[in-house]
């Protein structure tokens, strides 16, 4: 799983569990839902947080901070077609995390914030 996720193939289709998998591999440890929770809802330096444009509870839709345009639910309870391709989700992870925190996340973060999204119940 773990070259599959630096490889970053096209098309790749995954699970939400497998990514978060990956990224556990990758961080040398498991992802923890509480950071996790932590990192999405907190401002990381920048002006917004994850929760500006998805919610501080992901499972509804939520609001783009700048545009207004409607943004599905994050959480794959709530949105089973969410985390199902690595390209996708590597696509979005890099352009978010350069918005919220002013770079790329690390596998660790990545761990952390799939750990709580996959908690949350729709």
């Amino acid at each position: 799983m773990l070259t599959a996720l630096t490889a970053a193939p096209a098309a790749r289709a995954a699970t939400p569990a497998e990514l978060l998998a990956g990224y556990s591999s990758q961080a040398g440890s498991a992802g923890v839902a509480t950071r996790g929770q932590q990192f999405f809802t907190a401002r990381q330096g920048k002006e917004w947080s994850c929760s500006s444009c998805h919610g501080a509870t992901p499972t509804g839709t939520g609001k783009h901070a700048s545009t207004g345009k409607p943004v599905t639910p994050l959480a794959p309870a709530a949105n089973p077609e969410r985390f199902t391709d690595t390209a996708k989700v590597e696509k979005w992870f890099r352009r978010n995390c350069n918005d919220v925190v002013g770079r790329e996340c690390t596998a660790a973060e990545k761990a952390d914030v799939m750990a709580w999204l996959l908690a949350l119940k729709s």
